[in-house]
């Protein structure tokens, strides 16, 4: 099928001759007319029989159905194929239901608990006293394998609350039982078979297992806890992937195996970086050469916020319950706040944000409209309660550090700076390394505050800054948060994953809230918008990625440890001490390495380390006054004058920002 855009099936009048049909409005605006009711399958088959082959789903008035859904009104249409961008979600929806029956057919009273399709895949919850082992998930995917073969058809069957609950209590599947019960009373209970086997599902599901297809492979045990909460049991959760074909597979699996080699918590061990522990569940331990890195990415966006005409301000980690009240963040997003009561029975929050502390700076004194725009960054520690399930290094921290900024300036003001901060974002991403970065627009969820008109304005601003700048975005509808829409950033790294980094969203509801306000032109009081930014994002996370990007092989600026100066024999020390203090002088970080081991020892060790430049010195290149230069992954050296080496690496170790102050 074609993929334009989607046209609203015409309205028939009440005496139209069609009584007792449907009419289908394709994607390409055409329209077919089908005696009631019709499946998706049937309107496949009338379009042509190559499409009926291909058809895996419908989508019916942009919901994806079961190819077997029956429609009895009007509808816009969509056949899904095995291309459909839908197709992926589908395919990993069914592979985590046939992971599940194989689970149960080898390990019986094995409980199935939660199983979605994910990113790149799909899991599958069990509780099972005995824990899985590797042995048994060749064992597992060997009896997918099979079912997929047996190709048995996925039968939907709306079934009676009361039956369900019974029935999955009676097989001893409790927590299927649960999940029952907490479903929305308006909400239809609903089973899928797979042949002899079932499980509780929405849906939809491809028309058999055997549309899975092969081309899947399980990939790891964990532990998850039973509803991401830590008070319940623990679980057992398989991971695998799928995907259309083996080609995608191997691509998939290829990257994985280098995804691996450039784990930012493995070069965090090996670069001496940071650590974690148990003590301090989702919060980093930074050594000297990680806080080293931690610090130049926060002087190059000091410099960089700075050129761009911010100040810097420094709010409270802890505040008053009243202020999250107020801002609506007790409401909306508690559940991830830390807070804890006083003895005099005060309530007070570690802040998750830093945007009701950058709004109390914002009120002191009185603003005119000749002080706009006003761009106000902070790099404010936050806290956030994430499940213990969830945490992964530095990309998903429980405290890390924003580099936020609010920007406060007229609504006639706020398309300009919209457009002021993607190109902002966009440059510093290039300076990093990252050329293709996606945007994304999230208009607004359902749980918000502030009216539709007012929401009708911020987006219309968002989009139009992107229009005007001829930036393409795609749209997460309802991803907004909760007080505004806003842009999300995507960079895409050297082995193709993406990662969702700076934010941009526009907000007029949160100044009201706080009597924020600025003299206008006309003498009166007016809120001003209110610009929400990350740059970085998390400096952590963001941190993680530049690490992966580059496999631990920073660019030479930004590396913590630029250099070491190595000795081949103890004849040299006294030189490599003077050789390290020329390059300190010329803002090279450095360190010597006088140990009384081979020098090709220590070249290895220091190339494990991501070193990027090794100044190796014996008796000769003490007399000469040399050094040999030794690259990081080179197998040749060269030597040149002290001076002459230093003056290179020194201009090596420029940030962009120097560079470019250099050649203007």
């Amino acid at each position: 099928m074609g993929d334009g855009p989607m046209q609203e099936a015409a309205i028939r009048p009440a005496n139209d001759d069609r009584a007792g049909q449907v009419v289908i409005t394709l994607p390409d605006g055409g329209q077919r007319a089908f005696d009631c009711p019709v499946t998706g399958g049937e309107i496949a088959s009338a379009i042509g029989p190559g499409l009926a082959k291909a058809a895996i789903a419908v989508k019916i008035n942009g919901k994806v159905r079961d190819l077997a859904t029956s429609l009895t009104t009007d509808a816009t249409v969509e056949i899904i194929t095995r291309t459909s961008p839908e197709a992926l979600e589908l395919i990993r929806h069914d592979a985590a239901h046939v992971m599940a029956e194989a689970v149960q057919g080898l390990y019986p009273g094995t409980q199935v608990t939660i199983g979605p399709a994910i990113e790149n895949g799909f899991y599958y919850d069990f509780a099972r006293d005995e824990p899985f082992t590797p042995d048994d998930l060749v064992r597992i995917e060997q009896r997918m394998r099979e079912i997929v073969s047996a190709d048995r058809a996925f039968r939907r069957e709306v079934w009676a609350r009361d039956d369900a609950i019974a029935h999955f209590r009676a097989m001893g599947e409790r927590y299927k039982a649960e999940i029952i019960c907490d479903l929305p009373e308006d909400e239809e209970v609903t089973i899928y078979w797979q042949g002899d086997w079932h499980d509780l599902c929405r849906g939809p599901h491809l028309p058999s297992t055997g549309y899975v297809g092969q081309a899947f492979k399980l990939t790891k045990v964990a532990g998850a806890y039973w509803r991401g909460d830590s008070r319940n049991a623990m679980l057992q959760r398989i991971y695998g992937t799928a995907w259309r074909d083996e080609a995608e597979l191997t691509a998939y699996l290829t990257m994985l195996e280098e995804a691996e080699k450039r784990d930012h918590r493995r070069l965090g061990r090996e670069m001496d970086l940071f650590h974690f522990q148990e003590e301090a569940p989702g919060a980093a331990f930074w050594h000297d050469k990680g806080w080293t890195l931690f610090r130049l990415m926060v002087d190059y966006m000091r410099r960089r916020q700075q050129d761009a005409g911010y100040t810097e301000i420094s709010t409270p980690g802890v505040m008053d319950r009243s202020l999250w009240v107020t801002s609506g963040h007790w409401d909306s997003f508690r559940e991830n706040m830390y807070f804890t009561q006083t003895e005099d029975d005060r309530v007070f929050a570690l802040k998750p944000m830093n945007c009701p502390g950058g709004l109390q700076v914002y009120r002191q004194g009185i603003t005119s409209y000749r002080d706009l725009p006003k761009r106000v960054a902070e790099f404010g520690h936050v806290n956030r309660y994430e499940p213990s399930g969830s945490l992964h290094g530095l990309m998903r921290l429980r405290e890390f550090t924003q580099d936020d900024a609010h920007i406060f300036c007229t609504e006639a003001q706020m398309e300009e700076e919209c457009r002021v901060v993607v190109e902002l974002i966009l440059d510093i991403y290039r300076d990093f390394g990252f050329e293709d970065v996606r945007i994304k627009f999230s208009d607004r969820p359902d749980k918000r505050i502030g009216s539709d008109a007012l929401w009708d304005q911020l987006e219309a601003a968002l989009k139009g800054a992107l229009d005007h700048m001829g930036k393409p975005y795609s749209v997460n509808p309802g991803e907004g948060a909760f007080y505004g829409p806003k842009l999300e950033f995507v960079l895409r790294d050297a082995i193709g994953r993406d990662w969702q980094c700076g934010t941009l969203q526009v907000d007029l509801n949160l100044p009201p809230r706080f009597a924020a306000t600025y003299v206008g032109e006309d003498g009166d009081k007016h809120h001003p918008v209110m610009l929400h930014r990350a740059l970085f994002g998390s400096i952590e996370r963001f941190l993680g990625i530049v690490l992966e990007h580059y496999a631990g092989r920073l660019p030479f600026w930004l590396t913590p440890l630029q250099v070491v100066v190595a000795t081949i024999t103890s004849d040299a020390d006294d030189y490599a001490a003077r050789v390290a203090r020329r390059c300190r002088a010329a803002g090279l970080r450095v360190e010597t390495d006088l140990r009384n081991e081979k020098i090709n020892y220590k070249v290895r060790e220091h190339s494990l380390a991501k070193v990027p430049a090794l100044l190796v010195v014996g008796k000769r290149e003490a007399a000469d006054g040399t050094v040999a230069i030794r690259r990081l992954g080179g197998d040749r050296q060269e030597v040149l004058a002290l001076d002459d080496a230093i003056s290179k690496l020194a201009d090596e170790g420029l940030s962009p920002i120097d560079r470019r102050d250099r050649d203007a």
